[in-house]
């Protein structure tokens, strides 16, 4: 096959045999790192993201395998082209032996040169191979090329081999090939044309290689990324929603609340909720104040476990189901037994905590039962207690379980705290509550229940939960 150089400017000095030696040592070396890398990064697959990482992984070691082929075969020469076979091959044959499907380098890289004077053509047998064509069959000229081209990939082509002739430009394009056995390949083709003495075309070279591998990886990764872009949409889609129908449903006052609204000995109240300090999508914790019919006053917090707009939804199915058996003048064990049932009948299985009191003015008595959650804390003369545990469990966790009912009567400036889990982040029960009954001299200096929320909230407010939280708060008035 002639040179492939133009006539009009020299060709350049090739490396020498040591430089190409240690590029082929950093690029091996940077393959091992990046494998070492991927093997790191464990992922089950359900994850878009982690799908997409993994793409990208295997992508750049494809690309590395391919230097570091490219790089010996810059070092060792080109192979020696393979004697044609003395007798034709069957196409069967040659589809089972190919050696184009094994991934080496060398046979996906061919090589051709088109002789304009004598209206030859030369193909390297790697491009017989890549095109799925007869060793011994005629190299194809440039007007029967087109013929294993698609039909909408002909015209890329034609652009290109016309550009190269008239205008003397560079080939650099992808076009897919239909081999004989029906399966397609994408081949990327770049050459340039070898002018004579008189600066007319003489001959127009090229190397095709088939980098359908290469492109089944990036669509991957396009498919991943697009794939993890729909993902994000749709949980900011959801969050959305679960943040509008969390504040629907939650008590839509702010700052302080006296409840009941008439008469002496009333309830000071403050909540808040706190979110997640990540971007995870909202939980079920509620908190709630009720005034009810007779005059008593429904304090309630809880927890349904899960995330998204499906538990949001839960969570506002069992807080309208809570409110309006208080309303009814359910007492708060039998509230929390009808309450399991409820969420035991649900389409939807889910585990629950909550905790619910009944607040009654006259008498100053604080009715209340739970259902697997933790305890009210008392706060009483600037020292704070826990109270008894009735027995409850999680609502959800068996069909026809009983919930205990425990009493005790409240005094003027006893100060009632009501949270849910997660309030102090990356700590058990027992710790919380020592760390909630710590507050209590900063609780007894402060004026409202107001005032004592945001002591729970500068404490533990700026910390890095992985759970959303609630918190409510009522202080005896008189």
């Amino acid at each position: 096959m002639p040179s492939h150089l133009s006539a009009d400017r020299p060709a350049g000095r090739p490396p020498g045999p040591g430089s190409v030696d240690a590029l082929i040592r950093q690029a091996r070396r940077l393959k091992g790192d990046m494998d070492a890398v991927r093997r790191d990064a464990h992922s089950d697959g359900t994850d878009p993201e982690d799908r997409w990482q993994r793409a990208l992984y295997d992508l750049a070691l494809h690309q590395l395998n391919d230097l570091d082929e490219h790089l010996a075969q810059l070092r060792d020469g080109p192979p020696p082209v393979p004697p044609a076979p003395a007798e034709p091959v069957p196409a069967s044959v040659t589809a089972e032996a190919d050696p184009a499907e094994s991934g080496s380098l060398l046979t996906r890289v061919g090589s051709a040169e088109w002789n304009f004077l004598t209206d030859e053509a030369s193909w390297s047998g790697e491009l017989y191979r890549i095109l799925g064509r007869d060793p011994s069959a005629p190299a194809l000229t440039l007007d029967e090329l087109p013929s294993l081209i698609l039909d909408e990939d002909r015209p890329r082509l034609t652009a290109m081999v016309t550009d190269c002739l008239v205008d003397a430009k560079p080939i650099d394009g992808e076009f897919r090939v239909v081999r004989p056995d029906g399966s397609v390949r994408t081949v990327h083709m770049m050459g340039e044309p070898v002018l004579d003495a008189d600066g007319s075309t003489a001959s127009m070279w090229a190397v095709l290689r088939d980098v359908s591998e290469l492109r089944r990886h990036r669509r991957t990764v396009h498919e991943t990324r697009d794939s993890l872009q729909r993902h994000r949409q749709q949980a900011q889609t959801e969050r959305r929603l679960a943040v509008e129908l969390q504040e629907a449903v939650l008590p839509p006052w702010r700052g302080s609340l006296r409840l009941p609204r008439r008469g002496p000995r009333a309830l000071d109240l403050a909540a808040r909720h706190l979110p997640s300090g990540t971007d995870t999508l909202l939980g079920g914790d509620w908190y709630d104040a009720l005034e009810l019919s007779d005059g008593d006053t429904l304090l309630s917090v809880g927890d349904l476990t899960g995330q998204g707009v499906t538990v949001t939804s839960g969570m506002a199915m069992l807080l309208g189901a809570v409110r309006g058996m208080a309303m009814a003048g359910t007492g708060p064990g039998q509230l929390l037994s009808w309450l399991n049932q409820l969420l035991d009948a649900t389409v939807q299985p889910a585990l629950g905590s909550a905790m619910c009191c009944r607040y009654r003015p006259e008498t100053r008595t604080l009715e209340w039962a739970q259902a697997g959650h933790p305890a009210p804390l008392l706060f009483r003369g600037g020292t704070g207690c826990a109270l008894t545990v009735p027995d409850g469990v999680l609502l959800g966790a068996t069909p026809r379980a009983d919930y205990g009912q425990a009493e005790v009567t409240l005094e003027p400036g006893d100060l009632l705290l009501l949270h849910t889990d997660g309030l102090v982040p990356g700590q058990n029960g027992a710790h919380t509550v020592r760390r909630l009954l710590d507050l209590a001299p900063r609780f007894g200096a402060a004026r409202t229940a107001q005032d004592c929320v945001r002591t729970v909230v500068e404490e533990f407010g700026d910390c890095e939960r992985k759970d959303e939280a609630c918190v409510l708060i009522a202080k005896v008035t008189s």
